[in-house]
């Protein structure tokens, strides 16, 4: 099965156990955002790859350039550990991570997302690849991702029980699109995957034969 079949599967699963009212908030600023242009200012196909410094999940400090250097770089930007569809598209990720390396590069996901958050998260889906932490979504602006939630919908994750204050260490509402990149060795971005649709994702086959045809 696809990742985007899984998606999809579980948001169909997903919707049966939302009240309306709430569907309704979530569907408008769903809308919302795909409407706004988003998608269209995030950084695409052959520009080049903003440089970034981030703390990683395990407390080491990981820098593009450096990563780089060593080949080119899987970039992928989730919004966090408490995001279904999130660990979904990372686990999809985790299962193709041999053959991303195989052909070496270097897979790196960002998110806004405190250390500790993404380290319980790393461990509990047994990620084998660096998940660094873009606190405030910095790099994610740089990117032209980064976007802030409405008010209504803000309330409705906090109904739901996630505490975006505290995992994203006071910037509550600052979210990046989900994206995922694949950067050559120059730092140019040879291949992008951009959507508001958060329930939409990368297919690994994809950034794999990006990957190839980097060869």
């Amino acid at each position: 099965m696809s990742v985007n079949a899984e998606l999809r599967a579980f948001y169909a699963s997903r919707q049966e156990q939302i009240p309306a009212g709430i569907r309704a908030v979530m569907q408008r600023a769903a809308e919302d955002l795909a409407a706004s242009g988003q998608a269209d200012r995030a950084l695409a196909t052959g520009a080049k790859a903003p440089s970034f410094v981030l703390p990683s999940a395990t407390g080491r400090t990981i820098g593009l350039d450096e990563l780089l250097a060593q080949g080119p770089v899987v970039l992928t930007f989730y919004r966090g550990a408490w995001c279904p569809y999130c660990n979904i598209a990372l686990r999809s990720l985790q299962q193709h991570h041999d053959d991303i390396t195989a052909r070496g590069a270097r897979l790196v996901a960002l998110s806004p997302q405190i250390p500790d958050e993404s380290l319980t998260f790393a461990e509990k889906n047994e990620l084998a690849f660096d998940v660094l932490s873009d606190v405030g979504c910095d790099t994610a602006k740089q990117y032209g991702l980064a976007f802030d939630l409405p008010e209504d919908l803000a309330a409705v994750y906090e109904g739901f029980g996630i505490d975006l204050h505290r995992s994203n260490a006071g910037h509550p509402r600052t979210l990046p699109v989900p994206a995922t990149y694949v950067i050559d060795r120059a730092g140019t971005i040879r291949w992008a995957f951009v959507d508001t649709d958060y329930t939409a994702r990368a297919e690994p086959a994809d950034v794999l034969a990006a990957l190839d045809a980097l060869a």
